[in-house]
């Protein structure tokens, strides 16, 4: 009698435990499949304190260039084509707009291709993007360039037909109305302009000869480009130096 009461309240102990347990298992269970699916962070070098002046997809003035970057712009973009020695034109909307509209990048445009009329190739890290429409990204071709020496950004190219994503709108709404400057050659021909510190942020509507309008977006990150042509006299100083020293012990 006693063997049977004592079972008894063995199978009385175990249904009560058997809900606890089981709710303990499903909790563990969610607190597992909660940190498996729990979004990585972008893995981007941090910047300094201070705001960006104009990004895009979180690479900033600031932003250093890395391959934890390239990962993460191809898993937002698509593959990438890559080129360490690129020549830099900043002349992206109409021939002389720049000189006309924009005189202090035109004179790092000239710095960049001087002397005039030759192939001047810098050192880069030049990232191109034919293919990100097919990751629903709204962009034809998308141009990421950054210096060799500091690895920070110093110019983007963004081209679209159709703004069928409203990005244009998008960058009014974040940083509010624009310089408006006409082409002259009609009112398809027309870019806004943001300035921020010392970037530039440039929108253009161009017409195409059949004149349907496509879009560029480009950033320009001044502070960058000078910094970089700094680097690169610096590169040629050392280089005529070298040259000197060794003309002088030959002999």
């Amino acid at each position: 009698m006693t063997t049977a009461l004592a079972h008894r309240d063995r199978l009385k102990t175990r249904d009560r435990l058997a809900p606890a347990a089981l709710a303990l298992l499903i909790a563990v269970l969610i607190l597992i499949a909660a940190g498996c699916g729990e979004e990585r962070p972008a893995e981007i070098a941090a910047a300094p304190p201070g705001d960006e002046s104009f990004t895009f997809y979180d690479l900033g003035a600031h932003t250093v260039y890395a391959e934890p970057v390239r990962r993460r712009l191809r898993d937002q973009l698509g593959n990438e084509a890559i080129a360490h020695r690129s020549i830099i034109d900043l002349e992206t909307t109409a021939p002389g707009f720049l000189a006309a509209h924009l005189p202090e990048l035109d004179a790092l445009n000239r710095r960049l291709n001087d002397p005039p009329g030759e192939r001047v190739d810098h050192d880069v890290v030049k990232l191109m993007y034919r293919y990100a429409r097919q990751r629903n990204v709204p962009f034809d071709y998308v141009e990421l360039l950054f210096s060799g020496f500091s690895q920070k950004p110093i110019f983007f190219h963004i081209r679209f037909k159709a703004d069928e994503a409203g990005t244009v709108e998008a960058l009014r709404r974040r940083h509010g109305e624009p310089q408006v400057i006409d082409w002259g050659t009609g009112a398809a021909g027309q870019s806004l302009v943001w300035r921020r510190d010392a970037d530039v942020l440039i929108v253009s509507r161009v017409p195409d000869r059949l004149g349907e309008i496509g879009h560029r977006i480009s950033f320009f990150f001044m502070a960058n480009i000078e910094e970089m042509l700094t680097a690169e006299e610096e590169e040629r100083e050392q280089r005529a130096r070298a040259r000197r020293k060794t003309g002088k012990t030959a002999f």
